[in-house]
């Protein structure tokens, strides 16, 4: 690796840090506001993290802190995440822990609604962008999310779902303990950062393209470049002048639409394109590994 490339690979890292710094920040200031005013259980050993709190507070009367809870959670799959998903992934996403995990003991607690529905909806937003700016910065805000990255990394699903659901049997616990208004509120807020984590973070999700040109070649060269994605090529008939074209047919990351589309158009104007949704894909499927 030469200079060039060394002082790319630091622009990069520096960046990433920054990004993993900043979704902890902006994650500890909701905990100690939306989340507070809302008596909510975020996601994940986030929310485990806190159950633990009032658990102790309510029945033993002993005040435990977030932090050192919050890293004894997270442990463990840092360190399947570390072995299993990759090395500067894994630190990275520790950034983002021990931000999250110093700064949420510090930061004083100000009520910014009395309204739990306002809180629940504005805090899982805030809740779903913190978690998306760390994936967009090849990490994770840890806990579930390293379970969620390692289970769409082997098997090439979305997760998000299903963590969701794990989710909702920690606010079963929360609300027999404690009442049921304020954890239905929390499913309200898990299912609102769920959402926009979903809309927002696209590398799981996968796009066939149905492309009817006359420069197949053409079309396939750009998709590979792009993409690292082969194409399939297939000779059709237009029924409407009976002419003889070809169809490109690909499957690509969500992510990787927009520019794809963008230059195919330019390589052919004229180029039909058919956008479909991939809701599972068996077979080879290059991805980006995590670093």
């Amino acid at each position: 690796m030469d200079t060039r490339d060394n002082a790319k690979q630091l622009r990069d890292d520096a960046v990433r840090v920054v990004l993993c710094i900043a979704a902890g920040i902006l994650y500890s200031v909701n905990l100690r506001t939306f989340v507070s005013s809302g008596g909510l259980l975020p996601s994940g050993f986030s929310g485990l993290t806190l159950l633990i709190q009032s658990i102790f507070r309510e029945f033993l009367h002993i005040s435990i802190p977030y932090g050192p809870v919050y890293i004894l959670f997270n442990l463990f799959p840092a360190v399947i995440s570390f072995k299993m998903i990759g090395k500067k992934f894994t630190i990275f996403s520790g950034i983002n822990i021990l931000t999250v995990a110093i700064l949420s003991d510090i930061i004083p607690v100000f009520n910014i609604t009395e309204d739990p529905l306002l809180a629940a909806v504005f805090g899982g937003i805030i809740n779903g962008c913190c978690t998306t700016i760390c994936l967009q910065a090849r990490a994770t805000s840890g806990g579930t999310d390293f379970i969620s990255i390692f289970m769409s990394e082997r098997y090439g699903i979305d997760t998000w779902n299903y963590v969701l659901g794990f989710n909702v049997c920690i606010l079963i616990c929360n609300g027999a303990l404690f009442g049921w208004e304020k954890a239905l509120y929390s499913m309200i807020f898990q299912f609102v950062a769920t959402q926009v984590l979903n809309n927002m973070y696209k590398r799981y999700k996968k796009i066939t393209l149905f492309i009817v040109t006359d420069v197949p070649e053409a079309l396939a060269m750009i998709i590979d470049e792009m993409t690292s994605h082969g194409a399939t090529q297939m000779d059709v008939i237009g029924t409407h002048e009976e002419t003889k074209r070809s169809m490109i047919y690909t499957v690509i990351a969500s992510e990787e639409v927009n520019p794809v589309v963008r230059m195919i158009k330019e390589a052919d104007p004229k180029a039909f394109i058919n956008v479909m949704k991939t809701d599972q894909l068996v077979g080879n499927f290059y991805m980006r590994p995590n670093d």
